[in-house]
């Protein structure tokens, strides 16, 4: 099974409040977009935003540029569907992010919650840096929100590679300055807790 099989059958036989990383309060990204200082008008990508009310929450803090990428449609049919007009400006973007052609210099903010920690070979891990790199204008910052040391092995049957601000900072390299970093517990809608590590860095 193909990765895009993988999580086209998730988003097809699961509700979005029954899986595991169902945030009702994205309250660690918000956090750190507002951190961020930008102005409503910042070119915002929300990678791997499947069924996130992220992008619900940025449209109602007035962002106007904001995109959605995911590798499955039936996410992104989700999301779309919740948001009714609301969505009309949201640009939505059905791809695999390492195949993914974006414009380049595009977007001053790369939003990535459990979508990185998946890629656990070295060369996977590169070509994500090479397409984000390519995706981001001149002073852009980066979200990454991933597994900590001591949080869960695998997800939604999956192996993960488990980060903290020092392993994150090395696969981005020495252009990614360190601007903040935080941990949450996140609570799954089964009760069990998840350890999640967040980085905020800019591009020098």
């Amino acid at each position: 099974m193909t990765q895009r099989d993988h999580w086209q059958t998730v988003w097809t036989t699961k509700a979005p409040e029954a899986v595991s990383w169902h945030q009702d309060d994205p309250a660690a990204s918000l956090a750190l977009i507002r951190a961020a200082g930008l102005r409503r008008d910042a070119a915002i990508i929300d990678v791997g935003g499947g069924a996130s009310v992220l992008v619900d929450r940025l449209v109602e803090a007035g962002f106007i540029h904001v995109a959605v990428l995911d590798i499955s449609g039936a996410a992104l049919q989700h999301t779309a569907e919740r948001l009714g007009p609301l969505g009309d400006e949201v640009a939505w973007i059905e791809s695999d992010v390492l195949s993914w052609r974006p414009v380049p210099g595009l977007f001053d903010l790369w939003h990535d919650r459990a979508v990185f920690h998946f890629l656990t070979d070295p060369a996977q891990q590169a070509a994500y840096v090479a397409v984000m790199r390519r995706a981001l204008g001149p002073e852009a910052q980066v979200i990454l929100g991933t597994f900590a040391p001591d949080g869960p092995e695998r997800c939604s049957g999956l192996p993960v590679c488990r980060h903290d601000s020092a392993s994150l900072s090395a696969m981005l390299g020495p252009d990614f300055r360190l601007e903040e970093e935080l941990d949450e517990d996140h609570h799954t809608p089964g009760g069990m807790v998840q350890k999640f590590h967040w980085c905020r860095f800019r591009l020098d």
